[in-house]
């Protein structure tokens, strides 16, 4: 896996102009109310770049959305299959290289807009790992899919 892709995230991050407080809850997708999650983030243009963040500050995962995504998954990195927001996702195994003992996965999601959207998760053990696939597989992005259930959309 190119170390450099997993690692470009954080990279755009930087080069956002966004004051770091910045909230746009529109921009990131829903969040299951019983995650005890807030939202990072920040935005340039027609990117947005999402983090997950516990009630310490940490990390739970992140996603950085645009029209194109510098992550280019290598079919022999892959692992788990899932799903989120009712779309199929192949899961990745990502390598870093300065925390070898982290389980790191990501993934491409297409959404309805055209843009992609790339997550990742790093976690220090499979059950904080099993806890982060949960957790991203309860997000919706775009409208409320219940909502448009309920009015037969």
């Amino acid at each position: 896996m190119n170390k450099t892709a997993f690692c470009m995230p954080m990279l755009l991050l930087a080069g956002l102009a966004a004051p770091a407080q910045a909230q746009d809850p529109g921009a990131c997708p829903r969040l299951p109310a019983e995650a005890g999650l807030t939202w990072e983030h920040r935005g340039s243009g027609s990117s947005d770049f999402c983090r997950a963040l516990r009630a310490d500050e940490s990390e739970a995962f992140g996603l950085y959305i645009a029209a194109d995504s510098p992550f280019q998954p290598k079919r022999r990195n892959r692992e788990e299959q899932g799903r989120i927001d009712g779309r199929s996702v192949q899961w990745y195994r990502a390598e870093i290289a300065t925390r070898p003992n982290i389980e790191a996965r990501e993934a491409l999601l297409e959404l309805d807009d055209g843009r992609v959207a790339h997550i990742w998760l790093q976690s220090p053990s499979g059950e904080q790992l099993d806890r982060a696939f949960q957790l991203t597989q309860s997000l919706q992005f775009g409208p409320d899919r219940s909502t448009q259930v309920a009015a037969g959309q």
